[in-house]
């Protein structure tokens, strides 16, 4: 799981071992759809990377 969203550009060593266990604790489906928000987010870039800090960063 966690190499899986490494290389989808998640900050995996930069988490919690509280939110590893979260995301390690997810579904196939939730995965899946967890890396399809994350690609689109990607997509519009700069636009929504300006806000990572605010939001936490686990996202972005």
């Amino acid at each position: 799981m966690e190499a899986t969203l490494h290389a989808a550009g998640f900050p995996v060593d930069l988490l919690t071992d509280e939110q590893r266990l979260v995301l390690g604790e997810l579904t196939a489906e939730e995965l899946t759809l967890l890396l399809d928000v994350k690609s689109r987010l990607d997509a519009v870039g700069p636009e929504v990377q300006a806000h990572g800090e605010i939001a936490g960063g686990a996202l972005f």
